[in-house]
Protein backbone atom coordinates (compact mmCIF):
# COMPACT_ATOMS: atom_id res chain seq x y z
CA UNK A 1 0.00 0.00 0.00
CA UNK A 2 1.26 3.47 -0.88
CA UNK A 3 0.96 6.26 1.14
CA UNK A 4 1.15 9.93 0.28
CA UNK A 5 0.87 13.20 1.88
CA UNK A 6 0.53 16.39 0.06
CA UNK A 7 1.20 19.46 1.93
CA UNK A 8 0.51 23.30 1.01
CA UNK A 9 3.25 25.85 2.22
CA UNK A 10 1.29 28.79 3.09
CA UNK A 11 -1.98 26.64 4.70
CA UNK A 12 -0.15 24.12 5.93
CA UNK A 13 -3.10 21.85 4.74
CA UNK A 14 -2.08 18.28 4.89
CA UNK A 15 -3.81 15.31 2.56
CA UNK A 16 -3.64 11.43 2.72
CA UNK A 17 -3.29 10.00 -0.68
CA UNK A 18 -3.59 5.62 -0.64
CA UNK A 19 -3.77 3.38 -3.46
CA UNK A 20 -6.72 1.07 -4.26
CA UNK A 21 -5.75 -1.31 -1.54
CA UNK A 22 -6.00 -0.29 1.99
CA UNK A 23 -6.93 2.85 4.33
CA UNK A 24 -9.50 3.10 6.91
CA UNK A 25 -12.98 5.00 6.33
CA UNK A 26 -13.91 8.05 8.35
CA UNK A 27 -17.48 8.77 9.16
CA UNK A 28 -17.03 12.09 8.26
CA UNK A 29 -16.58 13.13 4.14
CA UNK A 30 -14.29 16.12 5.54
CA UNK A 31 -15.19 18.38 2.31
CA UNK A 32 -13.83 21.87 2.84
CA UNK A 33 -13.11 24.89 0.69
CA UNK A 34 -11.39 28.08 0.44
CA UNK A 35 -7.65 28.71 1.37
CA UNK A 36 -4.71 30.56 -0.17
CA UNK A 37 -4.66 30.38 -3.97
CA UNK A 38 -1.41 31.54 -4.19
CA UNK A 39 0.45 28.61 -1.85
CA UNK A 40 2.50 26.13 -3.73
CA UNK A 41 1.80 22.32 -3.44
CA UNK A 42 4.36 19.33 -3.40
CA UNK A 43 4.25 15.80 -3.12
CA UNK A 44 6.06 13.48 -0.43
CA UNK A 45 6.02 9.81 -0.38
CA UNK A 46 5.91 8.28 3.42
CA UNK A 47 5.79 4.83 4.36
CA UNK A 48 6.84 2.53 1.11
CA UNK A 49 7.05 2.72 -2.60
CA UNK A 50 4.64 4.83 -4.39
CA UNK A 51 2.44 2.54 -6.52
CA UNK A 52 3.17 1.60 -10.09
CA UNK A 53 1.18 0.69 -12.55
CA UNK A 54 1.62 -2.20 -14.28
CA UNK A 55 3.81 -2.22 -17.50
CA UNK A 56 1.76 -1.01 -20.60
CA UNK A 57 -0.78 0.19 -18.55
CA UNK A 58 -1.94 3.73 -18.31
CA UNK A 59 -2.25 5.22 -14.93
CA UNK A 60 -5.56 7.32 -13.81
CA UNK A 61 -4.90 9.83 -11.37
CA UNK A 62 -8.59 10.06 -9.36
CA UNK A 63 -8.83 12.45 -6.45
CA UNK A 64 -11.78 12.67 -4.13
CA UNK A 65 -12.68 14.65 -1.03
CA UNK A 66 -14.69 11.66 0.21
CA UNK A 67 -13.69 9.54 3.16
CA UNK A 68 -16.84 7.80 4.28
CA UNK A 69 -17.01 5.51 1.49
CA UNK A 70 -13.40 4.64 1.27
CA UNK A 71 -13.28 1.01 2.18
CA UNK A 72 -15.74 0.18 -0.53
CA UNK A 73 -14.44 2.24 -3.19
CA UNK A 74 -11.13 1.23 -2.94
CA UNK A 75 -11.76 -2.45 -2.43
CA UNK A 76 -13.73 -1.83 -5.81
CA UNK A 77 -10.40 0.28 -7.47
CA UNK A 78 -8.51 -2.86 -6.43
CA UNK A 79 -10.58 -5.27 -8.17
CA UNK A 80 -10.68 -3.67 -11.09
CA UNK A 81 -6.86 -2.99 -11.24
CA UNK A 82 -6.30 -6.08 -11.21
CA UNK A 83 -8.98 -7.64 -13.24
CA UNK A 84 -9.44 -4.96 -16.42
CA UNK A 85 -9.03 -5.60 -19.63
CA UNK A 86 -8.82 -1.87 -20.52
CA UNK A 87 -4.96 -1.28 -19.54
CA UNK A 88 -6.07 1.05 -17.09
CA UNK A 89 -4.72 1.36 -13.36
CA UNK A 90 -6.64 3.85 -10.81
CA UNK A 91 -4.56 5.46 -8.01
CA UNK A 92 -6.43 7.25 -6.12
CA UNK A 93 -5.70 10.29 -3.92
CA UNK A 94 -7.59 11.54 -0.75
CA UNK A 95 -7.78 15.23 -0.12
CA UNK A 96 -8.82 15.58 3.29
CA UNK A 97 -8.60 19.43 3.60
CA UNK A 98 -9.18 22.50 0.64
CA UNK A 99 -9.91 20.24 -1.62
CA UNK A 100 -10.88 22.97 -4.07
CA UNK A 101 -8.05 24.79 -3.54
CA UNK A 102 -5.52 21.93 -3.60
CA UNK A 103 -6.93 20.97 -7.08
CA UNK A 104 -7.51 24.55 -8.64
CA UNK A 105 -3.27 24.74 -7.75
CA UNK A 106 -2.60 21.03 -9.18
CA UNK A 107 -4.22 22.24 -11.92
CA UNK A 108 -2.34 25.70 -12.53
CA UNK A 109 0.33 23.97 -11.44
CA UNK A 110 -0.02 21.40 -14.21
CA UNK A 111 -0.29 18.34 -11.89
CA UNK A 112 -4.03 17.72 -11.71
CA UNK A 113 -5.45 14.41 -11.69
CA UNK A 114 -7.27 12.61 -14.44
CA UNK A 115 -10.55 12.54 -12.55
CA UNK A 116 -12.29 14.40 -9.96
CA UNK A 117 -15.01 14.12 -7.32
CA UNK A 118 -17.00 16.39 -8.94
CA UNK A 119 -20.03 17.22 -6.57
CA UNK A 120 -18.85 19.50 -4.20
CA UNK A 121 -16.70 21.70 -7.25
CA UNK A 122 -19.06 24.74 -7.98
CA UNK A 123 -19.24 25.29 -11.69
CA UNK A 124 -18.41 29.16 -12.05
CA UNK A 125 -14.90 27.91 -10.50
CA UNK A 126 -14.11 25.18 -11.88
CA UNK A 127 -16.62 24.54 -15.03
CA UNK A 128 -16.97 28.56 -15.87
CA UNK A 129 -13.12 28.28 -16.26
CA UNK A 130 -12.67 25.14 -18.08
CA UNK A 131 -11.30 23.18 -15.30
CA UNK A 132 -13.60 20.58 -15.64
CA UNK A 133 -15.26 19.03 -19.14
CA UNK A 134 -18.03 18.58 -20.19
CA UNK A 135 -19.49 15.36 -20.52
CA UNK A 136 -22.08 15.17 -23.29
CA UNK A 137 -20.33 13.99 -25.78
CA UNK A 138 -19.76 10.49 -23.48
CA UNK A 139 -22.44 10.48 -22.25
CA UNK A 140 -24.37 9.77 -25.89
CA UNK A 141 -22.01 7.29 -26.94
CA UNK A 142 -22.89 5.52 -23.87
CA UNK A 143 -26.70 3.81 -23.72
CA UNK A 144 -25.80 1.35 -20.63
CA UNK A 145 -24.46 4.59 -19.02
CA UNK A 146 -27.24 6.18 -19.63
CA UNK A 147 -29.91 2.93 -18.86
CA UNK A 148 -28.11 3.05 -15.17
CA UNK A 149 -27.53 6.29 -14.24
CA UNK A 150 -30.09 8.99 -15.85
CA UNK A 151 -28.03 11.77 -16.44
CA UNK A 152 -30.22 14.03 -18.63
CA UNK A 153 -33.14 13.20 -15.81
CA UNK A 154 -30.76 14.31 -13.07
CA UNK A 155 -29.03 17.42 -14.77
CA UNK A 156 -29.78 20.32 -12.03
CA UNK A 157 -28.88 23.96 -13.56
CA UNK A 158 -26.04 25.30 -12.12
CA UNK A 159 -25.02 21.86 -9.92
CA UNK A 160 -23.75 19.99 -12.25
CA UNK A 161 -25.17 21.33 -15.30
CA UNK A 162 -24.33 24.77 -17.23
CA UNK A 163 -25.96 26.10 -20.28
CA UNK A 164 -26.60 22.58 -21.13
CA UNK A 165 -23.44 20.69 -20.30
CA UNK A 166 -23.44 18.20 -17.55
CA UNK A 167 -19.85 18.13 -15.68
CA UNK A 168 -20.73 15.28 -13.68
CA UNK A 169 -23.25 12.37 -13.10
CA UNK A 170 -24.77 11.70 -9.75
CA UNK A 171 -24.53 8.61 -8.11
CA UNK A 172 -27.06 9.15 -5.18
CA UNK A 173 -29.06 11.20 -3.43
CA UNK A 174 -28.64 12.50 0.52
CA UNK A 175 -32.50 12.81 1.65
CA UNK A 176 -33.74 16.23 2.89
CA UNK A 177 -33.84 17.02 6.36
CA UNK A 178 -36.43 14.42 8.17
CA UNK A 179 -37.27 14.17 12.18
CA UNK A 180 -35.68 11.55 14.08
CA UNK A 181 -37.69 11.03 16.88
CA UNK A 182 -38.02 8.78 20.80
CA UNK A 183 -41.10 6.51 20.17
CA UNK A 184 -41.18 5.51 23.37
CA UNK A 185 -41.55 9.66 24.75
CA UNK A 186 -43.29 10.76 22.47
CA UNK A 187 -46.35 8.12 22.75
CA UNK A 188 -45.71 8.75 26.42
CA UNK A 189 -46.75 12.23 25.27
CA UNK A 190 -49.95 10.97 24.22
CA UNK A 191 -48.79 11.36 20.41
CA UNK A 192 -49.57 8.29 17.56
CA UNK A 193 -47.24 10.34 14.85
CA UNK A 194 -45.50 12.99 14.45
CA UNK A 195 -47.67 16.66 13.69
CA UNK A 196 -47.84 17.76 10.10
CA UNK A 197 -48.27 21.47 11.80
CA UNK A 198 -45.00 23.62 12.82
CA UNK A 199 -47.46 25.11 16.13
CA UNK A 200 -48.79 21.25 16.86
CA UNK A 201 -45.16 20.05 16.72
CA UNK A 202 -43.34 22.87 19.20
CA UNK A 203 -46.71 21.93 21.26
CA UNK A 204 -45.95 18.37 21.41
CA UNK A 205 -42.23 19.18 22.07
CA UNK A 206 -43.13 21.41 24.84
CA UNK A 207 -45.77 18.72 26.52
CA UNK A 208 -43.00 16.11 26.38
CA UNK A 209 -40.29 19.04 28.65
CA UNK A 210 -42.98 19.38 30.92
CA UNK A 211 -43.97 15.47 31.93
CA UNK A 212 -40.08 15.15 31.87
CA UNK A 213 -39.07 17.55 34.56
CA UNK A 214 -35.66 18.47 33.01
CA UNK A 215 -34.63 14.23 32.31
CA UNK A 216 -36.20 15.01 28.58
CA UNK A 217 -36.43 17.54 26.83
CA UNK A 218 -38.51 17.85 24.15
CA UNK A 219 -36.18 18.88 20.90
CA UNK A 220 -32.55 19.22 20.55
CA UNK A 221 -30.84 21.73 18.25
CA UNK A 222 -27.00 21.55 17.37
CA UNK A 223 -24.88 24.52 17.47
CA UNK A 224 -24.35 23.71 13.94
CA UNK A 225 -26.26 25.47 11.21
CA UNK A 226 -29.43 24.56 13.72
CA UNK A 227 -31.68 26.72 11.03
CA UNK A 228 -30.83 24.73 8.53
CA UNK A 229 -31.75 21.51 10.32
CA UNK A 230 -35.34 22.14 10.81
CA UNK A 231 -37.10 26.09 10.55
CA UNK A 232 -35.59 26.13 7.24
CA UNK A 233 -36.93 23.43 5.81
CA UNK A 234 -40.14 23.75 7.24
CA UNK A 235 -39.92 27.02 5.39
CA UNK A 236 -39.61 24.94 2.17
CA UNK A 237 -42.10 22.57 2.60
CA UNK A 238 -44.46 25.61 3.21
CA UNK A 239 -43.66 27.58 -0.06
CA UNK A 240 -40.99 29.93 1.18
CA UNK A 241 -37.52 30.22 -0.24
CA UNK A 242 -34.56 33.23 -0.10
CA UNK A 243 -34.13 33.25 -3.25
CA UNK A 244 -36.89 34.96 -5.58
CA UNK A 245 -36.57 33.11 -8.54
CA UNK A 246 -39.07 34.67 -10.53
CA UNK A 247 -38.00 38.53 -10.10
CA UNK A 248 -34.29 37.71 -9.61
CA UNK A 249 -34.07 38.47 -6.52
CA UNK A 250 -33.01 37.84 -2.18
CA UNK A 251 -35.63 37.70 -0.32
CA UNK A 252 -36.01 36.77 3.25
CA UNK A 253 -39.47 38.23 3.84
CA UNK A 254 -41.51 35.18 4.25
CA UNK A 255 -39.54 33.71 6.97
CA UNK A 256 -41.06 35.72 9.50
CA UNK A 257 -43.95 33.64 10.64
CA UNK A 258 -41.30 30.56 10.94
CA UNK A 259 -39.02 32.62 13.41
CA UNK A 260 -41.67 34.33 15.29
CA UNK A 261 -42.75 30.24 16.55
CA UNK A 262 -39.43 29.33 16.13
CA UNK A 263 -38.61 31.88 18.87
CA UNK A 264 -40.79 29.37 21.04
CA UNK A 265 -38.09 26.46 21.53
CA UNK A 266 -36.06 28.99 23.25
CA UNK A 267 -38.43 31.54 25.21
CA UNK A 268 -40.82 28.40 26.96
CA UNK A 269 -37.56 26.42 27.35
CA UNK A 270 -38.48 23.52 25.45
CA UNK A 271 -34.93 23.02 23.81
CA UNK A 272 -32.08 21.00 25.28
CA UNK A 273 -30.55 23.86 26.96
CA UNK A 274 -27.17 23.94 25.58
CA UNK A 275 -26.58 23.16 21.77
CA UNK A 276 -23.42 21.39 20.84
CA UNK A 277 -21.26 20.32 17.73
CA UNK A 278 -23.43 17.53 16.27
CA UNK A 279 -22.08 14.63 17.19
CA UNK A 280 -22.56 15.40 20.95
CA UNK A 281 -26.19 15.85 19.98
CA UNK A 282 -26.55 12.95 18.49
CA UNK A 283 -25.37 11.43 21.70
CA UNK A 284 -27.50 12.91 24.15
CA UNK A 285 -30.45 11.83 21.42
CA UNK A 286 -29.07 8.26 21.73
CA UNK A 287 -28.78 8.32 25.27
CA UNK A 288 -32.57 9.74 25.49
CA UNK A 289 -31.36 13.57 26.86
CA UNK A 290 -34.33 15.06 24.49
CA UNK A 291 -36.85 12.96 21.97
CA UNK A 292 -36.63 15.62 19.13
CA UNK A 293 -33.82 15.76 16.31
CA UNK A 294 -33.25 16.64 12.53
CA UNK A 295 -31.10 15.83 10.49
CA UNK A 296 -30.86 13.98 6.29
CA UNK A 297 -30.70 10.24 5.32
CA UNK A 298 -26.62 10.27 7.10
CA UNK A 299 -28.44 9.56 10.34
CA UNK A 300 -29.17 5.98 9.26
CA UNK A 301 -26.18 4.78 10.08
CA UNK A 302 -25.42 7.21 12.46
CA UNK A 303 -27.37 5.90 14.61
CA UNK A 304 -26.92 2.31 13.68
CA UNK A 305 -23.33 1.71 13.46
CA UNK A 306 -21.28 5.04 14.46
CA UNK A 307 -23.93 6.61 17.41
CA UNK A 308 -26.10 3.62 17.78
CA UNK A 309 -29.76 3.53 19.66
CA UNK A 310 -30.23 1.10 22.15
CA UNK A 311 -32.23 2.03 24.72
CA UNK A 312 -35.58 2.90 22.70
CA UNK A 313 -36.97 2.73 19.32
CA UNK A 314 -36.67 5.23 16.99
CA UNK A 315 -39.05 6.68 14.17
CA UNK A 316 -38.14 9.08 10.84
CA UNK A 317 -41.00 11.47 10.09
CA UNK A 318 -41.37 14.22 7.80
CA UNK A 319 -41.13 17.95 8.75
CA UNK A 320 -43.68 19.64 9.50
CA UNK A 321 -44.86 23.06 7.81
CA UNK A 322 -46.61 26.20 8.68
CA UNK A 323 -50.05 25.04 7.67
CA UNK A 324 -49.46 20.93 7.46
CA UNK A 325 -49.88 21.29 3.84
CA UNK A 326 -47.37 21.10 1.48
CA UNK A 327 -46.78 23.83 -0.64
CA UNK A 328 -43.01 23.94 -1.66
CA UNK A 329 -40.25 21.10 -2.76
CA UNK A 330 -38.13 20.00 0.36
CA UNK A 331 -34.51 20.26 -0.91
CA UNK A 332 -32.61 16.98 -1.45
CA UNK A 333 -28.94 16.82 -2.19
CA UNK A 334 -27.26 15.05 -5.03
CA UNK A 335 -24.05 13.01 -4.09
CA UNK A 336 -20.95 11.41 -5.86
CA UNK A 337 -20.77 12.52 -9.32
CA UNK A 338 -16.82 12.09 -11.17
CA UNK A 339 -15.61 14.90 -13.69
CA UNK A 340 -12.93 14.90 -15.90
CA UNK A 341 -9.90 17.27 -15.81
CA UNK A 342 -9.19 19.36 -19.01
CA UNK A 343 -5.66 19.20 -18.61
CA UNK A 344 -5.61 15.33 -18.97
CA UNK A 345 -3.86 13.74 -21.38
CA UNK A 346 -5.84 10.46 -20.89
CA UNK A 347 -9.48 11.23 -21.50
CA UNK A 348 -10.99 8.40 -23.13
CA UNK A 349 -9.48 6.00 -20.72
CA UNK A 350 -10.49 9.03 -17.75
CA UNK A 351 -14.15 8.11 -18.86
CA UNK A 352 -13.38 4.26 -18.88
CA UNK A 353 -12.44 5.18 -14.95
CA UNK A 354 -15.66 6.67 -14.62
CA UNK A 355 -17.86 4.09 -16.55
CA UNK A 356 -16.64 1.72 -14.12
CA UNK A 357 -17.01 4.13 -11.00
CA UNK A 358 -20.76 4.39 -12.18
CA UNK A 359 -21.22 0.87 -13.46
CA UNK A 360 -24.73 -0.75 -12.17
CA UNK A 361 -21.87 -3.51 -10.69
CA UNK A 362 -20.73 -0.91 -8.83
CA UNK A 363 -23.16 1.40 -7.96
CA UNK A 364 -25.48 -1.39 -6.64
CA UNK A 365 -22.37 -2.41 -4.58
CA UNK A 366 -22.43 1.34 -3.10
CA UNK A 367 -26.19 2.17 -2.25
CA UNK A 368 -26.92 -1.61 -0.36
CA UNK A 369 -23.60 -0.40 1.43
CA UNK A 370 -25.87 2.17 2.55
CA UNK A 371 -23.49 5.24 1.52
CA UNK A 372 -26.31 6.97 -0.12
CA UNK A 373 -30.18 6.51 -1.64
CA UNK A 374 -30.49 6.16 -5.59
CA UNK A 375 -30.90 8.80 -7.91
CA UNK A 376 -31.94 7.22 -10.59
CA UNK A 377 -35.32 5.05 -10.86
CA UNK A 378 -33.58 1.78 -13.02
CA UNK A 379 -30.78 1.59 -9.78
CA UNK A 380 -33.91 2.31 -7.29
CA UNK A 381 -35.53 -1.19 -9.46
CA UNK A 382 -32.17 -2.94 -9.10
CA UNK A 383 -31.17 -2.85 -5.47
CA UNK A 384 -31.95 -5.46 -2.10
CA UNK A 385 -33.94 -2.78 -0.03
CA UNK A 386 -33.69 -5.38 2.58
CA UNK A 387 -29.82 -4.23 3.38
CA UNK A 388 -29.76 -0.91 3.12
CA UNK A 389 -31.60 -0.89 6.76
CA UNK A 390 -32.41 2.27 8.37
CA UNK A 391 -31.62 3.76 5.35
CA UNK A 392 -35.01 3.07 3.64
CA UNK A 393 -37.14 4.96 5.90
CA UNK A 394 -35.24 8.12 4.22
CA UNK A 395 -36.12 7.11 0.98
CA UNK A 396 -37.61 10.29 -1.00
CA UNK A 397 -40.86 11.67 -0.82
CA UNK A 398 -43.25 12.39 -3.57
CA UNK A 399 -42.39 16.50 -2.62
CA UNK A 400 -38.70 16.29 -2.37
CA UNK A 401 -36.39 17.89 -5.35
CA UNK A 402 -33.11 19.93 -5.83
CA UNK A 403 -33.39 23.64 -6.47
CA UNK A 404 -31.54 25.52 -9.31
CA UNK A 405 -28.54 27.22 -7.68
CA UNK A 406 -29.05 30.67 -6.67
CA UNK A 407 -26.65 33.37 -7.97
CA UNK A 408 -22.68 32.73 -6.11
CA UNK A 409 -22.42 36.29 -4.71
CA UNK A 410 -19.42 37.87 -2.59
CA UNK A 411 -21.19 38.77 0.54
CA UNK A 412 -19.88 40.53 3.39
CA UNK A 413 -20.81 39.73 6.85
CA UNK A 414 -23.03 36.54 8.37
CA UNK A 415 -24.57 34.39 5.95
CA UNK A 416 -28.43 34.01 6.25
CA UNK A 417 -28.47 30.73 8.43
CA UNK A 418 -26.47 32.38 11.32
CA UNK A 419 -28.78 35.52 11.05
CA UNK A 420 -32.15 33.72 10.96
CA UNK A 421 -31.04 31.26 14.19
CA UNK A 422 -30.01 34.35 16.10
CA UNK A 423 -33.21 35.89 15.35
CA UNK A 424 -34.53 32.97 16.71
CA UNK A 425 -32.17 32.66 20.04
CA UNK A 426 -33.87 36.75 20.29
CA UNK A 427 -30.33 37.73 19.77
CA UNK A 428 -31.59 40.20 16.91
CA UNK A 429 -34.73 41.56 16.73
CA UNK A 430 -36.70 39.77 13.33
CA UNK A 431 -37.52 42.61 10.94
CA UNK A 432 -34.31 44.08 11.44
CA UNK A 433 -32.36 40.53 10.74
CA UNK A 434 -34.86 40.07 8.11
CA UNK A 435 -34.25 44.02 6.36
CA UNK A 436 -30.36 43.25 6.97
CA UNK A 437 -30.07 40.45 4.79
CA UNK A 438 -32.60 41.44 2.00
CA UNK A 439 -30.22 44.57 1.98
CA UNK A 440 -26.87 42.70 2.28
CA UNK A 441 -27.49 40.03 -0.18
CA UNK A 442 -29.14 42.18 -2.68
CA UNK A 443 -26.21 44.79 -3.12
CA UNK A 444 -23.64 42.31 -2.96
CA UNK A 445 -26.27 40.67 -5.87
CA UNK A 446 -26.11 43.52 -7.75
CA UNK A 447 -22.47 44.32 -7.16
CA UNK A 448 -21.74 41.30 -8.88
CA UNK A 449 -23.81 41.01 -11.89
CA UNK A 450 -22.39 44.69 -12.52
CA UNK A 451 -18.79 43.14 -12.30
CA UNK A 452 -19.60 40.55 -14.56
CA UNK A 453 -18.61 37.98 -11.47
CA UNK A 454 -22.07 36.65 -11.44
CA UNK A 455 -25.71 36.29 -13.43
CA UNK A 456 -29.18 36.88 -12.03
CA UNK A 457 -30.51 33.84 -12.39
CA UNK A 458 -34.30 34.03 -13.06
CA UNK A 459 -37.38 31.45 -14.15
CA UNK A 460 -40.56 33.39 -15.07
CA UNK A 461 -42.55 30.29 -14.56
CA UNK A 462 -41.65 29.06 -11.21
CA UNK A 463 -43.28 26.44 -9.93
CA UNK A 464 -42.09 26.23 -5.49
CA UNK A 465 -43.21 22.06 -5.69
CA UNK A 466 -41.26 21.57 -8.88
CA UNK A 467 -38.35 23.86 -8.64
CA UNK A 468 -35.85 22.50 -11.14
CA UNK A 469 -38.70 22.40 -14.10
CA UNK A 470 -38.89 26.04 -15.25
CA UNK A 471 -37.62 27.93 -17.75
CA UNK A 472 -34.01 28.90 -17.06
CA UNK A 473 -32.52 32.51 -18.07
CA UNK A 474 -29.60 34.39 -16.79
CA UNK A 475 -29.27 37.67 -17.18
CA UNK A 476 -26.07 40.00 -17.19
CA UNK A 477 -27.92 42.59 -15.34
Amino acid sequence: MKKKLISMMLTAAMVASLCACGGTPDADNGQSAGGDSSADSEAQSSGGQEAQAPEGATSIEVWTNDRHDLEYVESMIDQYNQSNSDGIFINLTVITEDYQNMLALAYNGGTAPDVVTANSLPLNTFADTGILVPLNEYIDADETFQKVNEPYEHAYEGLNLRNGNIYGVYTGMRSGVRVEYNKDVVEAAGYQEIPTKLEDYIDMAKTITEQNGGSCYGIGFTSSSPFERLLEMSAQVSGIFYYDYVNGRYDFSGYKEILELGQRFISEDIAYPDQQAVDNMRALFAEGQFALWSNASQEASVFTDQIPVNGFEWGVAPVPSITGEIKGALQTTPSKSWGIVSSSENKEQAWKVIQYFQSEEFVKGYLENGYCLPISTYMDGVIDKSKIGRLADFSMLEYESVYPQPPVINLTGDDYRVVLWNAVMDYVDIDDAIEDLNTRYNEALDADVASGATKRLVISDYDPLHPNDGTMTYLEE
